[in-house]
């Protein structure tokens, strides 16, 4: 089924494209949403009515994203992470922790748009990440993960606690003054009560 954007939309396109999906999908998620509109002749002419104020609009987004571009290059962001002796860190430097360090220095950056190299920086060193900006247009920064060494404290072991056996020391477990009932038997008190 043909659908027009009405507004955009990250994993489909932008506002204004026309893009082929799921009657279902359709249905149930993009136009009770108001994300996209059907393919008819009236909507066609309602989008192309609106057609010079969307294309300003994605030449403001290509401005905002060549200049975003420029301070991002310059940018050399450093990540201070707990690490062990030989520089392995405790963790992974992923697309999160970069998009909450660049959120530290004023750049809102979504997560998904961060490309690292395998699953994400698992030794001390300089890296690189890729950031989609808009469009085919892309950043690339420099990431320089430093090693936190964590101090360990040692504990003198403590001495387990002394295990008794089964039956030693019955009788310091019981109550004091009380003495320990008869055994009786059992076989005879039962013949009894037949009789």
């Amino acid at each position: 089924m043909k659908v027009i954007l009405n507004k955009d939309f990250s994993t489909l396109g932008e506002e204004g494209d026309v893009k082929e999906v799921a009657k279902g999908y359709a249905r149930n998620f993009l136009f009770p949403r108001n994300i996209a509109l059907p393919y008819t002749p009236g909507m066609i002419k309602i989008i192309e009515g609106r057609r010079a104020e969307i294309e300003a609009r994605k030449e403001q987004k290509r401005k905002d994203a060549m200049g975003l571009k420029e301070k991002l290059e310059n940018l050399e962001l450093s990540i201070t992470m707990p690490a062990g002796a030989n520089g392995k860190l405790y963790g992974a430097v992923t697309n999160q922790t970069i998009a909450d360090e660049l959120a530290k220095n004023g750049f809102q950056i979504e997560r998904k748009r961060i490309e690292l190299a395998g699953s994400g920086f698992k030794n001390v060193g300089k890296y690189k990440a890729v950031i989609k900006l808009y469009e085919n247009q892309s950043s690339e920064i420099s990431v320089v993960v430093i090693g936190q060494e964590i101090k360990t404290e040692t504990h003198e072991a403590k001495p387990a606690p002394a295990r008794r056996k089964r039956g030693e020391n019955r009788e310091a477990n019981d109550a004091p003054g009380q003495e320990a009932a008869p055994a009786e038997n059992t076989s005879e008190t039962a013949a009894e009560q037949q009789s």
